[in-house]
């Protein structure tokens, strides 16, 4: 698998989230990352499983107004953070595409591609 770096931890806050993207091989992947605590990440794909569409409403902004679930811009619908799970709104029971998301001395890294044997 592939490193691909995305911030300082420091540079998130609890319940912030973080968009950010890489290109590897011939795709480029856009995904934002959540801080839920000091050593707990989440990173999903940022497309909704609806419409295709970008999850934020504005740069960084992913969560609902009560900072409980992250939330379509586009329809509204909700997904769990921890999960990425769709629990309203017209892609209910649907997920969102989970992204690892590694902290490694400080830094935030999206692991992504195929495990190498070698």
């Amino acid at each position: 698998m592939d490193k691909y770096k995305i911030c300082a931890s420091a540079a998130l806050i609890d319940k912030s989230c973080k968009e950010f993207s890489f290109t590897a091989g011939s795709n480029t992947i856009e995904g934002f990352v959540v801080r839920i605590s000091a050593d707990e990440f989440y990173g999903y794909e940022n497309h909704c499983p609806h419409t295709g569409v970008q999850l934020n409403w504005q740069p960084d902004q992913f969560y609902d107004l009560d900072y409980h679930y992250l939330q379509c811009g586009m329809h509204g619908a909700l997904f769990q953070v921890y999960d990425g799970m769709c629990i309203r709104g017209p892609c209910l029971g649907q997920s969102l595409t989970a992204l690892k998301i590694v902290l490694e001395a400080g830094t935030l890294f999206c692991e992504y591609g195929q495990k190498s044997d070698v």
